[in-house]
């Protein structure tokens, strides 16, 4: 892949460089709650801004139907950017219209502009290769170079991340070669012992990940509502916890492989339950009962990790030579079943390994709960990405940026 550095070594002055960002930030009306993959990205469009380009910054946010819908403008992105890099950032209102070409059209050299939401065109994110070239042409129309920076993306096969950069003189952006450089230190140049703690709600998102690492991890440690499969797969009651029956045969099947070669499969044994889900939005105390993984009544469901598990996890994260947390292990959202996503957060400071928090909900965890990003080893911006990069698959976005 080519670098930005290099980009800027050739000269981008006066040039429009298109820069495929991922800013799908939260939100709570127009308030961004969580600004990390902003700030991810500012220093390539700061780089290039420095240079003398005019730096047209592009993303998705949410899921909009392929039209404009104002619960998922970027209008608050462009506000919260132009912040960060202490200067005026424009907006335009549509994506290839008549504001973006004109918002384009007035930009200086230097000058940084946002234009709306890719995904309010419904050639974004088509299957159809020729919706998908057409909206990809328009945006080639607006630029002279493309830096892909935004790795929360890449492993979409969108028009802006996968069909864009074949028009275009292209580079990858300072965050995604951060990021590629992260994960090949979890799968071509891994310390030893490599623990791997995954959590959230479903299985059936990590069964790939899984797969992939049982022939690479140590130890892999599982928490979150994913947790219960592999503990009613043992024969254990998990009463209404988060379940998926179809795909307790493939934990079987991972448990015996884990079994088989060596790698420490830990799982919860003790939870937090309760019978009623808590209220996030009010933070109301929520009553929890501790009980032993094995012994979860029937009519309640597991929220966290308990302590004896919390202080498990600790022990089997301290001697870490690498360690890569996706998911957290409860509601963490809610502070009585957040100790169990803080213990695995200090799990990771306390090693001396290298620690990756990737993406996600991980991520947002960490920056919830009031710990330093900066004391960890690299917080991904993109957790399905990074699970997608771990599972082996070649990633769109990725493979657009090659030479």
């Amino acid at each position: 892949m080519k670098t930005i550095d290099e980009l800027i070594q050739d000269g981008v002055q006066g040039k429009r460089v298109f820069v495929r960002a991922d800013l799908n930030v939260p939100l709570e009306g127009t308030t961004i709650t969580d600004d990390g993959r902003i700030r991810a990205v500012a220093p390539t469009i700061a780089k290039l801004a420095e240079a003398g380009a005019k730096v047209i910054v592009a993303s998705h946010l949410g899921r909009p139907k392929g039209a404009p819908d104002p619960r998922f403008s970027l209008a608050p992105a462009a506000a919260r950017l132009g912040e960060i890099l202490g200067k005026n950032v424009s907006f335009a209102t549509d994506t290839v219209g008549d504001s973006a070409k004109a918002t384009v059209a007035a930009l200086a050299n230097g000058e940084v502009t946002l234009l709306e939401n890719l995904r309010f065109n419904a050639g974004e994110t088509s299957k159809d290769d020729a919706e998908r070239g057409a909206f990809a042409d328009a945006l080639a129309s607006l630029a002279d170079v493309y830096v892909g920076d935004g790795f929360g993306a890449v492993h979409r096969k969108h028009a802006s991340v996968y069909d864009l950069p074949a028009r275009l003189p292209h580079a990858a952006g300072g965050l995604i070669a951060t990021e590629v450089g992260v994960l090949k230190k979890l799968t071509d140049e891994v310390a030893r012992p490599y623990v791997v703690v995954l959590g959230g709600a479903k299985v059936s998102d990590k069964l790939g990940v899984i797969d992939n690492l049982l022939e690479k991890a140590d130890r892999i440690l599982i928490g979150g509502g994913m947790s219960y499969t592999f503990l009613k797969a043992k024969g254990h009651e998990v009463g209404i916890s988060l379940l998926q029956e179809d795909q307790i045969p493939v934990c079987l099947e991972y448990l015996a492989r884990a079994e088989k070669r060596g790698v420490e499969f830990v799982l919860p044994v003790d939870v937090l339950v309760s019978a009623d889900f808590p209220d996030l939005k009010t933070k109301a105390p929520a009553n929890p009962e501790l009980v032993a993984s094995d012994a979860i009544p029937a009519d309640k469901e597991g929220l966290d990790i308990g302590p004896k598990t919390r202080e498990l996890y600790a022990s089997k994260l301290a001697d870490a030579g690498t360690v890569f947390w996706n998911g957290p292990m409860g509601v963490f959202e809610h502070p009585d079943y957040a100790n169990g996503t803080k213990a695995v957060a200090q799990g990771l400071l306390d090693s001396d390994g290298f620690t990756v928090v990737g993406g996600g909900d991980s991520a947002a965890a960490v920056r919830i709960l009031g710990f330093d990003e900066n004391a960890f080893g690299h917080i991904s911006t993109g957790g399905g990405a990074s699970l997608e990069y771990l599972e082996g698959k070649t990633l769109p976005g990725l493979a657009a940026l090659e030479d």
